[in-house]
């Protein structure tokens, strides 16, 4: 006989009160409140629980949601350039909207809110670091905002999305941070200025370390120590100014 996944009115798995505890946990550090934990729950089940765990339901996770979340995220990050940005045109704010909600982006918001320590997945995939990694921390973040959108409305999930990425579309749009190849761009920063070297965890400048980043691949953790290096470099730049 095989046993069936107990689900809420909502026809969500139910969860248990150690569960719903933690996840209440998640909703007070992010100021947030929530009324159907079951969907929360669902935002942070990763495919490989689905599949690895025994009796779950295999399409029982947060892509669907992941989905639903990118497209809340696009909305409300192009509503904001076009109020706070009247001067933008619309090849301006493409360019510029696309860096803000990119994997780097979200992945740095969902690193920040410790969203890793909240996912479910199965043993594999959370052995080799699957809730570290900057691919699956972004999607989550994604369908967690998926999630809020559909219990709280589109106002709440703005207010809350704006909490964490108001000053990096600000920063975007002014031209102080730029995301994406950061290992590109370091590189023509500092033709200029002086003999540099990449290692897989660090950017040194003169001797000096100026960025580290850890990740499961060398481009992986490059990227993040670039990214670094660039923030160092722009704020040594402002101060000389």
């Amino acid at each position: 006989m095989q046993t069936q996944t107990l689900r809420n009115f909502a026809g969500l798995p139910c969860i248990s009160e150690e569960r719903r505890a933690k996840l209440q946990e998640l909703c007070s550090n992010l100021g947030i409140t929530m009324q159907q934990y079951e969907l929360l729950n669902l935002a942070l089940t990763h495919t490989s629980f689905a599949h690895e765990t025994h009796h779950y339901p295999h399409n029982e996770h947060n892509e669907r949601l992941e989905f639903l979340g990118d497209s809340v995220l696009g909305l409300i990050v192009s509503t904001y350039m076009y109020e706070h940005f009247p001067h933008f045109d619309e090849g301006r704010m493409t360019k510029l909207r696309a860096q803000v909600v990119c994997e780097a982006s979200l992945y740095q918001c969902a690193k920040r809110i410790g969203l890793g320590d909240y996912l479910r997945m199965g043993n594999g995939e959370l052995s080799s670091g699957g809730n570290k990694r900057p691919s699956i921390l972004a999607d989550a973040f994604e369908a967690v905002l998926g999630a809020y959108y559909l219990d709280q409305g589109f106002a709440a999930a703005q207010q809350y999305l704006l909490g964490l990425l108001e000053r990096e579309i600000n920063d975007v749009c002014n031209g102080l941070l730029v995301m994406g190849d950061y290992k590109s761009m370091l590189q023509e920063r500092l033709q200029h200025k002086a003999q540099y070297r990449i290692f897989t965890s660090g950017v040194f400048v003169n001797g000096v370390e100026y960025g580290s980043g850890k990740g499961r691949t060398k481009k992986e953790s490059e990227q993040q120590a670039a990214r670094e290096a660039l923030e160092r470099l722009r704020r040594e730049d402002s101060v000389q100014e």
